[in-house]
């Protein structure tokens, strides 16, 4: 059947599925259109009443199609907007489509691997959160004040602006103990583990142990700095950080470990710092996303136990977005000009967005926004276990008393089946074993690694459904 939509100024070829009634043909040949691309990202669709006139069907026909795919994340429903195609949707090549092939007990649509129409891979906070208005307003400010002197090439630590901002709110929000003459600004986490690697190898260490559990692109940055990683064994306490042998530094996420999501307990906090004083070593601290806690009152930084043996690491991209490139380090006095001088002679982070984020923080705008934040990830969270528990309670929930990810433990020996299934929903998702050490000794445990503050809102009800599809 083909159509003339003149409320969208194109011309649609629909062929809606004769079997499955007039709602599940129009929901597929909907969805047809947008995943082969010729109803682009942005595009305005009719009114449910003008499409039902056009089509001469039910309204509450239409409107329910429409709501269908706005929870399957395939389109965005505004008031004073309409309906329009969601940003971000992956289109396949035209003609090629999905069975409707699904595991047993449900009908769903399978797409071709590769090409997920949702995503909770865990390491991304909402983007579609970003507070554009308010870091407008910030970004006004900050180059209205700014010297003329901050459009030059600048000190390699960074802006004073922000090294100033960013004392004062760690020290209250983190337990960090700093000064802005210690910090320095960095393009993000990978950015200060180079300039670590670099320093580190200068000074003649030669291995970095690192947890058991984490991402293999951290692991490989000081593997090309000459380093050897290690993994350190990992158990009901967390990071066993009495196997430290010989190594002369080590690489920690102890308020959150990513990605088992518990925090290092008490007793090792202590034995590392101890092992740094007695040893000489040093400790890098990756404070990935410290602020978002839930259930648990706030676990400070190990950097406040010790600022002469840890480094502290963190960075804007869990709290506000990772295509900011912010980060920044804390360090030790007597690690200061090594690093500056690995980083280079200047400056080589944007100088506006530094300023920004200065603006930003002093302003209480950071603080108002990561409390918003809190609260939408965690009702994310409590729909995440209540619709495992109801859908799947052979799956435990754990890890989720802080951070932006669960650990989904799973029956033993199902996680690639898991993995397999989701990526025929359309699904992106992560396994434990993807975040394994190659050389851990802790036993390998079934389990996903799902990042539900990935998804943008009109898609998270659609990511939601598509794992409990999946889950055995």
């Amino acid at each position: 059947m083909a159509n003339s939509w003149a409320t969208l100024g194109v011309d649609l070829h629909l062929e809606p599925a004769g079997s499955g009634g007039l709602r599940r043909g129009l929901t597929d040949a909907l969805r047809d259109a947008v995943r082969t691309g010729r109803l682009v990202p942005g595009t305005r669709l009719p009114s449910s009443r003008t499409l039902a006139a056009d089509l001469g069907i039910a309204r509450n026909t239409v409107a329910e199609a429409y709501a269908d795919l706005v929870a399957e994340g395939w389109l965005t429903a505004r008031q004073g907007s309409g309906t329009r195609v969601a940003a971000g949707v992956p289109a396949t090549p035209h003609g090629r489509r999905g069975s409707a092939v699904g595991p047993a007990g449900t009908a769903p649509r399978r797409r071709a691997p590769g090409l997920p129409a949702h995503s909770l891979v865990p390491g991304a906070p909402d983007l579609a959160a970003f507070p554009r208005t308010e870091w407008l307003k910030a970004a006004r400010r900050a180059l209205a004040t700014a010297p003329f002197e901050a459009l030059g090439y600048g000190d390699p630590r960074g802006r004073p602006e922000l090294r100033t901002a960013l004392a004062v709110y760690l020290a209250r929000a983190r337990g960090v103990r700093t000064d802005p003459g210690t910090i320095m600004i960095t393009a993000g986490f990978s950015h200060a583990l180079r300039i670590l690697g670099t320093v580190l190898r200068a000074r003649g260490v030669r291995t970095v142990a690192v947890e058991s559990y984490g991402l293999d692109v951290h692991r490989q940055l000081l593997r090309n700095a000459g380093l050897a990683t290690p993994a350190l064994p990992y158990g009901e306490l967390g990071t066993d950080t009495g196997a430290l042998g010989d190594a002369r530094a080590v690489l920690l996420t102890p308020a959150h470990q990513f990605p088992m999501g518990t925090p290092l307990h008490p007793d090792r906090r202590t034995a590392v710092v101890e092992w740094a004083r007695r040893t000489g070593g040093l400790i890098l601290e990756d404070d990935y996303d410290g602020e978002f806690r839930y259930d648990r009152l706030p676990v400070g930084a190990l950097q406040g136990l010790d600022p002469e043996r840890v480094v502290y690491l963190g960075t804007a991209s869990k709290s506000l977005a990772p295509g900011l490139r912010l980060g920044w380090m804390v360090l030790p006095p007597s690690l200061v000009e090594e690093a500056a001088a690995a980083k280079g002679q200047i400056d080589t982070c944007g100088v506006l967005d530094q300023l920004t984020l200065a603006e930003f923080l002093t302003s209480g705008a950071y603080d108002r926004h990561v409390r918003s934040s809190r609260l939408r990830y965690r009702r994310r969270r409590d729909a995440l276990a209540a619709a495992v528990a109801d859908r799947a309670p052979d799956v435990r929930v754990t890890g989720i008393a802080a951070g932006l990810h669960a650990v989904l433990r799973l029956p033993p020996g199902t996680e690639q089946s898991v993995i397999q299934a989701a990526t025929w929903q359309g699904l992106a998702l992560h396994g434990l074993a993807f975040h394994r050490h190659p050389q851990a000794v802790t036993e390998p445990l079934d389990a996903l690694v799902v990042g539900y503050g990935t998804p943008p809102d009109s898609a998270w009800a659609g990511a939601l459904e598509a794992l409990c599809r999946v889950l055995p």
